[in-house]
């Protein structure tokens, strides 16, 4: 029998609106997932640097740092580049969408999001 990593089930959620930290948490953790919610993506970044993570959750629009000048540093930083990012935005438009896929995420969904879209996404990125 083997012993599951502890970080498997780790995941990293930097997002601004508590609402939406507070439904991701509550998706997450139904599921047996670690969450820990950040509020801009400068605290997320300094807690890549001391946390293991499975998985981060990256809202697009924040205060300071944008989602995708955050995901660009976390693809350039030997350590971290191969860490699945999902991003999470209200604003997926047409040239917005490129945008944010050419920073590097390994998905995105919309908000409001759709649980079982969510936990589909997550439960694939982990497992790859």
């Amino acid at each position: 029998m083997t012993v599951a990593n502890t970080n498997d089930k780790r995941i990293l959620i930097i997002e601004d609106n508590p609402d939406n930290q507070q439904l991701a948490t509550w998706i997450l953790e139904d599921e047996g997932y670690r969450v820990t919610c950040v509020e801009s993506a400068e605290e997320g970044l300094e807690l890549l640097e001391s946390e293991q993570y499975a998985l981060i959750l990256m809202d697009i629009s924040l205060p300071g740092m944008d989602g995708k000048d955050a995901t660009k540093k976390i693809r350039n930083s030997p350590h971290l580049q191969h860490l699945p990012v999902l991003a999470l935005t209200a604003h997926a438009v047409q040239g917005e969408r490129e945008a944010i896929i050419a920073s590097g995420v390994d998905g995105l969904l919309t908000k409001p999001v759709d649980e079982d879209e969510l936990l589909n996404y997550v439960q694939s990125l982990i497992n790859r």
